[in-house]
């Protein structure tokens, strides 16, 4: 989908990225607000998430609400609530971020690690069925040193049971030749709440891990899977989230980096980490100029992977009904 400049359309409401956007009328749909630090994503009316793009060591969004308005991410660091842990500051609720680009560290916050920094906004959009924004980040090394550019294209669906977002992110080898290091340390990444940890306080938790060939908890991490799902009790209900990996993705299907305490991530770099290859097998390396996709669909649900027909959920996307849109 090509994105006009400053248009009303017939399908939403498309409006250029200068400045704050508040938009105001009818709460029903999606309606995405830029609020000049963050953007606010909306679903009739209620808060589904926040888009932090301002003074952060990367953009992240939080707090993700899913269904029944069940918080689906941890709160810290971005907020004290008793009885969370506080490893892995950089585990911001949901964020991409990966840990060695041209041997620089986009994934923790150490002294030396770079940021990707919001560089401006391309386009918003409103409307009865999804509504969306694209973005441009720059990724800066500790340094200074501009490593790369990216573009992200964010879309939220409109649905009653449950709730879904689209993440799509082009990394443009902008600076010359790109490379992402073979490191478990990343990719595309949440963090999910504290109830729904497989293990916690070192003793077996409530939640579980899945994926697409029925590899189960601790059994699933650093295996290969069309879609992972985590789920477990948050407020007195059994929610999840599963995010699917896109065939037309490098590598397809990813590894997962996902883990007992809550951290939950695709990583396609990650192969000496994951299979005990040779360092160095995993690397991926961009051509001075040209450019890498990833696209990945977060589908936050009530129940387990069954209940939920993660399985059918991923069909419908892959192979999506004649006139439903998909990443674009």
């Amino acid at each position: 989908m090509r994105f006009a400049s400053a248009w009303w359309l017939a399908a939403g409401l498309l409006l250029p990225a200068a400045g704050p956007v508040v938009l105001a009328g009818d709460p029903r749909g999606v309606r995405v607000t830029n609020l000049g630090d963050k953007v606010s994503i909306t679903i009739d009316g209620e808060l589904f998430a926040q888009y932090h793009y301002k003074d952060v060591p990367r953009p992240y969004f939080y707090p993700i609400t899913g269904p029944g308005g069940a918080p689906m991410t941890r709160n810290w660091p971005m907020k004290e609530v008793e009885g969370e842990e506080h490893d892995h500051k950089h585990h911001r609720s949901l964020w991409w971020a990966h840990g060695d680009i041209n041997g620089h560290d986009f994934w923790s916050e150490d002294a030396k690690a770079g940021k990707i920094v919001h560089d401006k906004f391309v386009a918003f959009k409103s409307g009865p069925d999804y509504g969306q924004f694209r973005s441009q980040n720059k990724f800066v090394a500790a340094d200074g040193t501009l490593v790369a550019t990216s573009e992200q294209i964010v879309r939220v669906y409109n649905r009653k049971q449950d709730r879904m977002m689209d993440f799509e992110i082009t990394i443009h080898a902008s600076q010359g030749e790109l490379t992402f290091g073979d490191t478990k340390e990343g990719t595309m990444a949440i963090r999910v709440a504290e109830s729904m940890r497989l293990v916690k306080d070192k003793k077996p938790g409530a939640g579980h891990i899945v994926n697409n060939d029925g590899v189960r908890d601790g059994e699933a991490w650093g295996k290969r899977a069309r879609w992972c799902d985590y789920y477990g009790p948050v407020n007195g209900q059994t929610v999840g989230v599963a995010i699917l990996d896109h065939p037309q993705n490098p590598r397809f299907p990813t590894w997962w980096h996902v883990r007992d305490y809550g951290l939950f991530a695709a990583n396609p770099f990650g192969v000496h980490d994951f299979e005990k290859k040779q360092p160095g097998t995993g690397k991926l390396v961009v051509p001075a100029g040209q450019k890498v996709t990833f696209k990945y669909r977060f589908y936050f649900h009530r129940g387990d992977e069954k209940q939920a027909d993660v399985a059918g959920q991923y069909a419908d996307w892959v192979t999506p009904p004649p006139g439903q849109p998909i990443s674009r």
